[in-house]
């Protein structure tokens, strides 16, 4: 998936030139709109970077599973293979017996990485999803950012600080999940 795009380039340029025509708190909505891009940039980068990361643990663990199934149908066959011999009344070779055991063996070491891989794509998939709101807070707050300096009317710019510190605090869930916190 692409990174959501954050499309204020043109916002930023009428922002700027009522800054210098207005009154002197659209200097302040112009600077906190300015802000609130870069946050949202960084949350825009991280969200696709962790949805990526979450993407490729999923196929590593899907590698993972196949493997396992893999090495399931070899073990089925050899205990097949076994059990006619046994019941023939022909002994089994003990190179057989060390097969399955070390068959049994490998599954236990690729289920334990498919299911760290599986973790580990949980963890990727929670961080991008809670990265991703903060993107939105902070493109509605841009917007109400422009509107409070397009109408000159002080009390849009509240609005859009009080949307930036949502987005800002969907942000910092995000760095303290993943970064252990």
């Amino acid at each position: 998936m692409e990174a959501p795009e954050v499309p204020t380039e043109h916002l930023h340029e009428e922002m700027e030139h009522h800054a210098h025509s207005g009154p002197r708190w659209i200097m302040g909505v112009a600077l906190s709109s300015v802000l609130l891009a870069v946050l949202a940039a960084v949350a825009s980068f991280q969200a696709g970077h962790h949805e990526s990361e979450a993407m490729l643990s999923q196929l590593a663990a899907s590698d993972q599973w196949s493997f396992f199934q893999s090495k399931s149908i070899k073990e089925s066959q050899l205990k097949s293979k076994m059990d006619i011999l046994e019941a023939l009344g022909k002994s089994v070779a003990e190179e057989d017996k060390k097969r399955v055991e070390k068959y049994a063996e490998e599954k236990k070491e690729i289920q334990d990485r498919a299911e760290e891989k599986q973790k580990e794509s949980a963890f990727e998939l929670k961080a991008h999803q809670l990265f991703a709101p903060s993107v939105t807070m902070f493109q509605i707050a841009i917007a109400m950012g422009a509107i409070a300096a397009l109408t000159k009317k002080k009390p849009f710019w509240f609005v859009s600080l009080g949307i930036g510190a949502i987005g800002l605090f969907f942000i910092v869930q995000a760095f303290l999940h993943t970064h252990g916190g």
